[in-house]
């Protein structure tokens, strides 16, 4: 009777590890074929004769991503790629015309009638991704792409500290802030400004270090299940280079979802990107005098 006792619990065990075993295999597999919503892409001036926006656009949709935001140095490219898939790219404008402008365009006036002749020309989601820190939020050129994003109701995509979040928040409190790379900060600073800022949303590329063998870091997983629609994926073609390493970027991304229970994973992977965009899909050219 003992023994029999013992064959039924192990069987009865085997069933659970079984049931288990498929039910992860089933929960990554649909990990895996998740839309992606890549909020972080460049298609720069230095990679338009190596990858034609055809192909571009070919690379991205075979990685399983259904809508990217696209910025350019300089716009060129960015309108470029809309032409090609103007239902899968939604333009960002970026101050940068050109490489080696990533420290010093803040203080370049001459910026700032770039930007007007685009905005009037073209239609955009938000303007960046630009780089600031500090109090670079207070140079006059950043003064007025905040006035910019206020008029056009536009998301300002900002690779920053967290300082200098705190300052765009402080002149103009219903900014729609998309932090790129979630600042290289640690879980609990962007949590912390999270919290307080409703409209902040953050971007995961380069982050890749907050997961190791597909285990999360506790305060990141805390983090991402707490604002689960306020994160988003991103490959950052920041380079020439980048576009040949797509696939082993996207890979860390679906690592993530892999980790992440199912509900959260499908907000980072395609519905906070929809959701934060809502404007620009009204698909009415917004201007707030």
């Amino acid at each position: 009777m003992g023994a029999r006792k013992y064959t039924v619990f192990f069987f009865l065990l085997c069933s659970i590890l079984l049931s288990w075993a498929v039910s992860a295999e089933q929960s990554g597999k649909a990990a895996n074929d998740l839309p992606i919503f890549d909020a972080h892409i460049h298609y720069n001036h230095d990679v338009w004769d190596a990858i034609s926006p055809v192909d571009a656009i070919r690379r991205l949709r075979e990685l399983g991503i259904k809508r990217v935001m696209v910025s350019s140095s300089s716009d060129k490219g960015t309108q470029q790629l809309y032409q090609v898939a103007p239902a899968f790219v939604v333009p960002v404008l970026r101050p940068y015309r050109k490489r080696g402008t990533i420290e010093t365009w803040m203080y370049d006036e001459t910026v700032i009638p770039y930007l007007h002749e685009r905005l009037n020309k073209y239609r955009y989601a938000a303007i960046g991704e630009l780089h600031i820190d500090g109090e670079q939020a207070y140079t006059p050129v950043m003064q007025e792409i905040i006035h910019l994003a206020k008029k056009y109701h536009l998301i300002l995509h900002v690779h920053s500290d967290a300082q200098a979040i705190k300052f765009i928040f402080k002149q103009y409190p219903g900014a729609r802030i998309l932090w790129a790379h979630a600042g290289f900060d640690y879980a609990v600073i962007v949590g912390k400004l999270m919290d307080k800022h409703h409209n902040l949303w953050a971007d995961l590329s380069f982050r890749g270090e907050i997961i190791n063998q597909g285990r999360l870091m506790k305060a990141w997983r805390i983090l991402l299940e707490r604002h689960a629609d306020r994160f988003l994926f991103g490959l950052d073609t920041y380079e020439p280079q980048r576009w040949l390493q797509l696939k082993y970027a996207m890979q860390w991304q679906r690592d993530l979802l892999n980790a992440l229970p199912r509900d959260v994973a499908k907000k980072i992977a395609y519905e906070n990107g929809e959701k934060m965009i809502r404007f620009y899909d009204v698909g009415e050219k917004v201007v707030v005098e």
